[in-house]
């Protein structure tokens, strides 16, 4: 039911599975020629073009923002690559969560005890009963 909005003329749009896997001057590419069909379906618009080439536009558009989804993808798995391993990672690829929660102590933090605490633990512990019944 849904093979005429994939298919307009001779262009379909483009799917991510396909641009995942093409390298990225490929994509580069894809994105240079879809931004080149865009400018002229927009001027096909100005001019009067016919209702194909207007139908189009949409779909030319929606492939840009998947191959620029795709490159995006692309980037940050590289630079996630790049980091795994180091001390610290960019603000962008941290968990985003919430201020709050990135505030929090860790689960290590909140069990450490004070000099101080660790002392009185060991000196004074805690008495330990048997009631008879």
């Amino acid at each position: 039911p849904f093979e005429h909005a994939v298919q307009i003329n001779d262009m379909a749009q483009v799917k991510a599975h396909v641009l995942r896997t093409l390298s990225k001057a490929d994509l580069e590419k894809q994105l240079k020629e879809l931004k080149l069909e865009l400018s002229s379906l927009r001027v096909a618009k100005v001019t009067g073009g016919a209702a194909s080439k207007l139908s189009k536009i949409k779909v030319v558009r929606k492939s840009i923002a998947c191959t620029l989804t795709v490159m995006n993808h692309k980037t940050r798995e590289a630079s996630r690559e790049f980091y795994t391993g180091k001390p610290f990672l960019p603000l962008d690829l941290r968990e985003k969560k919430t201020r709050a929660i990135r505030r929090r102590l860790t689960k290590s933090e909140a069990g450490k005890k004070t000099q101080k605490q660790a002392k009185k633990d060991k000196h004074f512990a805690k008495r330990l009963y048997a009631v008879k019944a």
